[in-house]
């Protein structure tokens, strides 16, 4: 059986499909997996990391962009479509799984024009336009949430919850302590603000140092930055003498997690999967310019059933940051019911949910044949 995945551009988008790939790889002996994405996404560098391969198509996205450029990414669709196409007649998949992501749709366009199976899963709360376009002829849609089905057709929609990678569930707090070089005995704080760090995220944590001095024998931070702001964030801890770690880039993402007494992060659908698959307590600052707000909606389901705290972008500084910090600090029975909750909700078996999906439709269209 040959599957391709298509999409990625961010994590957000590529890790549900390589927790999809391995898990085919594990229960289907056999089975071929290869990745379509662009070269300039995340994909090409973790996909080959992950052991699977990965062909490139020239693609942009469209939304959120200037005029020019918005230009510029319509005039590549056509190209973006035939490379598709060709790659597709290459590989001759039995079905192509779309994970999102601007490079998603051409390949999934291409794989409907070719008669090839395809199946499409939208992380959000509200599709974006791709996953609304593409839900009018693919096979099979599959949602993580319940309200993102009446966008869908009802003939087709399924809600499977986000596929999340198997090993995060494996998380090991002693394990994290040393592959991060931090102290047991001290309270941890993990931010990141995605797999390519976020700027806002990064000030407001180094200028909430200043305002948790009286802290600093008693927490220590794990800090994931992306590359741009590594050396300034690092600069500021070694300046204001606090504990911890600051990376640029981890993909030791379990341990991480597991070291964790409280995160601060974006609230990215993948994110939250992998938060509420752990149960780990947050504060969820969304991204304030995601496409239909959509991190936003993420975060205040989590926030309105007490799952997570929330501070809004616009409202994100180092003092408010600080005062939830100091506050779920001295409030530890606080921290143990968001954790409870977001355990709750996780779907850990999101991953098994969608391989029945592709499986079920593999076998259907072999039927027909």
């Amino acid at each position: 059986m040959k599957i391709v995945i298509a999409g990625g551009g961010t994590g957000g988008h590529l890790f549900p499909g390589i927790a999809v790939a391995k898990e085919l790889i594990k229960t289907h002996k056999g089975t071929e997996i290869m990745f379509i994405g662009t070269s300039e996404g995340i994909e090409a560098r973790i996909v080959p990391k992950e052991g699977f391969d990965i062909r490139f198509i020239k693609s942009e996205g469209l939304v959120g962009r200037s005029f020019f450029r918005t230009i510029r990414s319509a005039v590549k669709i056509p190209l973006a479509v035939r490379d598709s196409r060709s790659i597709l007649k290459d590989i001759k998949p039995d079905a192509v799984f779309g994970v999102g992501g601007y490079s998603s749709g051409p390949v999934l366009l291409s794989a409907y024009l070719l008669g090839i199976p395809t199946i499409i899963h939208e992380q959000n709360t509200l599709p974006g336009l791709t996953n609304k376009l593409l839900g009018k002829f693919v096979d099979i849609v599959a949602v993580t949430y319940i309200e993102s089905m009446d966008f869908f057709s009802k003939d087709n929609v399924y809600i499977t919850g986000n596929p999340v990678r198997e090993e995060i569930l494996k998380g090991n707090r002693e394990r994290g302590y040393r592959t991060f070089s931090l102290d047991s005995g001290l309270f941890t704080i993990f931010v990141f603000g995605g797999s390519s760090g976020a700027s806002k995220i990064n000030k407001a944590m180094s200028e909430s140092l200043v305002y948790l001095e009286e802290f600093k024998d008693k927490i220590q931070i794990l800090h994931q930055t992306g590359e741009r702001d590594f050396d300034s964030v690092r600069g500021f801890y070694h300046a204001k003498g606090f504990k911890g770690t600051v990376i640029p880039f981890t993909f030791d993402m379990a341990d991480a997690y597991a070291v964790a007494d409280l995160i601060v992060s974006r609230a990215g659908a993948t994110t939250l999967a992998e938060l509420t698959a752990c149960g780990k307590a947050a504060i969820l600052v969304p991204y304030p310019f995601a496409a239909n707000n959509h991190q936003e909606i993420n975060a205040r389901k989590l926030w309105d059933v007490g799952a997570a705290q929330m501070i809004l972008d616009r409202e994100l500084n180092g003092k408010t940051l600080s005062d939830l910090v100091r506050h779920l600090f001295h409030e530890p029975d606080a921290i143990g019911e968001m954790e409870r909750v977001s355990r709750s909700l996780g779907k850990p078996d999101a991953t098994r949910n969608m391989i029945e999906l592709i499986m079920s439709l593999v076998k259907k269209i072999k039927n027909k044949k």
